[in-house]
């Protein structure tokens, strides 16, 4: 298999050029997320063209492609996110971001490309036995897109038997790709915590309750819950990002607003830290005789690499590249991803695609100065595509 890998590759890099103009354009031209109208339309033309079942408008702006090709019942499903980041470009490229403080500092209009790339290898020489579908997600950056998708019945109208996606990873050569089992990355949740007090004249704090206090406790109570509520074998994060209140320094002011960042890596811990930040904020407020409000909002789960489709990644990865340029994962990392809520529904496996190291632009992703490796978009491709021709042509 190493050997009709290695020539998949090079018929990829017949065509790379198109899909390489594909992504600059998307990257010129970058949408947020549930705005990706001008990348869905291109996205779904291109499918079209290729011969795609396609349905638009799946979630939003999310995009479906479906080949289906003999007769076995096998299905399997490919993710790319579509969405931008509200940072302003200053990289100076030709291709540089034409929006205002919107740029894809992240690389999903890298994704987005080798999922295209991957589809017209597929449709043009692909071989194979079943039903492909191709998911383009929009809103991944903390919207909330892939639980739109799901509600909108992807699985129940594009069933899939395992799904798989990719995140380019700077740092990682070009050519090297890394996963793991099991989890793979943390859950996160935003939490606003608003204390509300009784506004006051900063001579006279004894007519008023002041939330600026009792939001100052809650932040140094809130300390306490990982290193005395979690396992010590078990990473979380509790992250207070932001605190706002008042706007004077002789004012006692009405509220004071927390903000916190959330994370956890199996679903007992993110489940304990929520309860606790909830019982420690109310308690808290209630000491200082103040009120707390709290919006805790799931963003994504642990993300879990299901151990079938993380073997079917390896063995696919290995015959494409060789094993020495198989990065097994010694841990989990804390950052998140959205595609936790489709593993958590369909058995399915994340894997980090080299995007170069800094001799290679391996500038870090949600940065300003960031850019999409075009040197990886032909790897990514490459392993889309033997992951269907394995899944969908196994006995």
């Amino acid at each position: 298999m190493t050997q009709d890998l290695t020539q998949l590759v090079a018929e990829i890099r017949e065509s790379e050029a198109q899909f390489i103009a594909i992504r600059r354009d998307i990257h010129a031209h970058p949408e947020l997320g549930f705005t990706e109208t001008r990348t869905a339309a291109l996205v779904a033309s291109r499918l079209k063209e290729w011969g795609y079942d396609v349905t638009e408008g799946v979630g939003g702006t999310g995009v479906v492609g479906q080949l289906k090709r003999g007769t076995s019942s096998r299905t399997i499903g490919l993710r790319a996110d579509m969405d931008a980041l509200p940072i302003q470009e200053t990289t100076g490229l030709p291709y540089a971001s034409t929006v205002e403080q919107t740029m894809h500092a992240c690389g999903h209009d890298g994704h987005t490309a080798i999922l295209l790339a991957a589809a017209y290898q597929i449709a043009t020489r692909g071989e194979f036995d079943g039903t492909l579908n191709l998911i383009f997600q929009p809103a991944e950056e903390g919207l909330g897109g892939a639980t739109r998708m799901i509600e909108d019945g992807l699985f129940t109208r594009f069933p899939c038997d395992q799904v798989f996606a990719l995140h380019n990873a700077p740092g990682l050569p070009v050519g090297y790709f890394a996963l793991r089992h099991g989890c793979s990355m943390a859950s996160s949740d935003t939490v606003t915590i608003t204390v509300t007090g009784k506004g006051a004249h900063g001579a006279m704090p004894q007519q008023g309750c002041d939330p600026v206090v009792a939001a100052a406790s809650i932040v140094m109570a809130l300390q306490t819950i990982v290193a005395r509520n979690v396992d010590p074998a078990n990473a979380a994060v509790v992250t207070v990002g932001a605190i706002n209140a008042g706007t004077a320094a002789n004012v006692i002011p009405e509220t004071a607003t927390l903000k916190l960042s959330v994370r956890a890596l199996n679903f007992e811990t993110r489940d304990t830290l929520e309860s606790r930040i909830r019982s420690i904020a109310q308690l808290q407020a209630q000491s200082y005789g103040a009120r707390a409000d709290i919006d805790y909002r799931q963003i994504s789960r642990p993300l879990i690499n299901d151990r079938n489709a993380t073997d079917l990644s390896i063995s696919v990865i290995e015959a494409l590249v060789g094993p020495q340029r198989l990065m097994m994962m010694p841990d989990a990392v804390m950052g998140s991803e959205d595609f936790s809520w489709m593993t958590e529904k369909v058995p399915g496996c994340y894997v980090m695609l080299g995007n170069g190291v800094e001799s290679q632009g391996g500038c870090a992703v949600h940065n300003p100065a960031y850019d999409f490796n075009d040197a990886a978009l032909s790897w990514g491709a490459a392993y889309f595509v033997a992951l269907t021709q394995r899944y969908l042509t196994a006995a």
